[in-house]
């Protein structure tokens, strides 16, 4: 069917690929010309090679694919830092706790250090780090840095070293990484005295943001959801690659801007290996219902605008509204996902705010 001129005008106007399909980050007016530089240097701001595997490939083949990706993804991180000092007046520590099964969990502490911080009672955020539940490590140096810059706004950040269901931490598929970031969690609300620490958020990015959600719904299904002060979740990936919605505008608009559909899936398929998961809220937030959203501690939802994943944290920011959670929106403009906490050289004033916005967060609880 041919259409009118009018039509193909309008739909010119529509964001990224929704407008054209082969728009790249590059070619979007709406990017942070910051960040084009920054992703220029990977060769990331173009279109990206198709993944070699698909969802219905051999587990080996998925699992030889994402520590591939794990070994890709960390030496960009660690090259983006490269350049930038160390983070001064923070005291670091690891210690190991028993999770679930007795289970050796390490956990990466950092405190302020300066002045009588650690006289004082600071609030204290539990990070878990990204990378879809499947790949990465709370010891990368991104997550190391993201950790530092908290503890030196003034917050006690405990980072957690989960099991993933793929790359160098795992074969731990769902419910393993789970299980470990509650235990963390829990681990810290109840030594407050001994970290010197007051109210206790969760929060991470993309798989660490589904993992935060899925704390709270789990400490609310279980009865102790008043352990838990709040919820921070940026960039998060929540939807099952099984049966995702359709009405996500931005799993179209912003497909292969640094990441893409195809590779979610993947992540998404590694992760719920058989899709038994698929509509387990705890699995995948986004199928939590009316009643699993009540009664839940305020929760921050953060996006990026130039994310495929940005309208499932609407959506599940929109539900918590409904369900009478306290609860607040912001999208990072400019910015492709989770740019905010991986591009500190590029764009450090779009990261600090996000720092900013986590300690006022915390601080307010």
């Amino acid at each position: 069917m041919t259409r009118t001129t009018s039509e193909r005008g309008r739909e010119s106007t529509r964001p990224g690929r929704l407008g054209d399909p082969n728009c790249t980050v590059a070619d979007d007016p709406r990017a942070d010309p910051r960040l084009l530089a920054a992703l220029a240097a990977f060769g990331l701001d173009g279109d990206q090679p198709p993944p070699p595997v698909s969802p219905s490939s051999a587990p080996a083949e998925l699992l030889a694919f994402v520590r591939g990706a794990e070994e890709g993804f960390s030496a960009v991180f660690a090259a983006l830092l490269s350049d930038l000092e160390p983070v001064a007046g923070v005291k670091r520590e690891v210690t190991t706790i028993s999770g679930y099964g007795e289970h050796a969990i390490t956990l990466h502490l950092h405190r302020p250090e300066e002045g009588d911080a650690n006289e004082r009672t600071l609030p204290c955020v539990v990070h878990l780090h990204g990378g879809g539940g499947v790949i990465l490590s709370a010891a990368e140096a991104c997550y190391e840095r993201w950790r530092d810059e908290l503890a030196a706004s003034g917050l006690v950040v405990v980072g957690v070293e989960f099991r993933n269901a793929g790359g160098i931490l795992g074969n731990h598929p769902y419910p393993a990484g789970l299980s470990d970031c509650v235990s963390a969690v829990r681990w810290a609300s109840s030594h407050k005295q001994e970290l010197g620490i007051g109210s206790v958020i969760v929060s991470g990015e993309s798989g660490g943001g589904n993992l935060s959600l899925a704390v709270a719904l789990k400490a609310k299904q279980e009865g102790w959801v008043g352990e838990l002060s709040g919820v921070y979740a940026m960039a998060p990936m929540i939807a099952s690659p099984w049966d995702k919605p359709d009405e996500l505008p931005s799993q179209v608009e912003n497909d292969g801007y640094f990441i893409s559909c195809a590779l979610l899936a993947i992540m998404g398929t590694v992760y719920d290996s058989s899709g038994a998961n698929a509509h387990d809220p705890l699995c995948w937030p986004s199928r939590a219902s009316d009643d699993d959203l009540t009664a839940l501690p305020p929760h921050v939802i953060s996006v990026n605008e130039l994310d495929p994943l940005r309208d499932e944290g609407l959506a599940y920011h929109r539900r918590l509204i409904e369900n009478g959670v306290s609860a607040v929106s912001r999208t990072v403009n400019g910015t492709v996902h989770a740019g905010d906490v991986f591009f500190r050289a590029a764009i450090p004033d779009a990261y600090a705010a996000t720092i900013q916005d986590i300690h006022d967060f915390a601080v307010r609880l």
